[in-house]
């Protein structure tokens, strides 16, 4: 079951997220934003264990923003475990990220994501990045 259109952000550097949610403010995207800091943390979190063992597993968000990037568990391993489990394998998952290398881009593809996005650099570039994310993940978008 997908939760009230929660983003769940899986995102390592504070000033990301930081800008990340500025961004969703300014743009009105008044849904909630569950931020996890690295990949383990990230599954913890959609299988409702560890530090979010009490949290009901059914409840899943409905886009993930993934960094590829992260400590303890890469961005990639976390796709492909989201893939491999069925409760979660159909979650649309968005890779945003710094990097623009083709093989990063083509390994994300590979193991499912539904859209890769290089961050910009620039606040207002980013900030209307994160706009149209929502409004296409959050409203456009019919999910399965």
């Amino acid at each position: 079951m997908i939760a009230e259109k929660i983003i769940l952000m899986v995102e390592d550097n504070p000033n990301d997220v930081a800008l990340a949610l500025r961004a969703f403010k300014k743009s009105h995207i008044q849904n909630e934003v569950v931020v996890v800091y690295d990949g383990a943390e990230a599954l913890d979190y959609l299988f409702a264990r560890g530090s979010y063992a009490g949290r009901d597993p059914a409840i899943l968000p409905a886009v993930i923003l993934l960094d590829l990037n992260l400590p303890k568990l890469g961005g990639i391993e976390v796709l492909q475990q989201i893939r491999a489990n069925e409760q979660t394998k159909l979650l649309p998952v968005v890779i945003l990220t710094s990097s623009n290398e083709d093989k990063d881009r083509l390994e994300g593809y590979i193991s499912g994501c539904n859209s890769y996005v290089q961050k910009p650099v620039d606040f207002i570039q980013f900030a209307e990045a994160i706009r149209q994310l929502g409004l296409y993940w959050l409203v456009l978008n019919k999910p399965p």
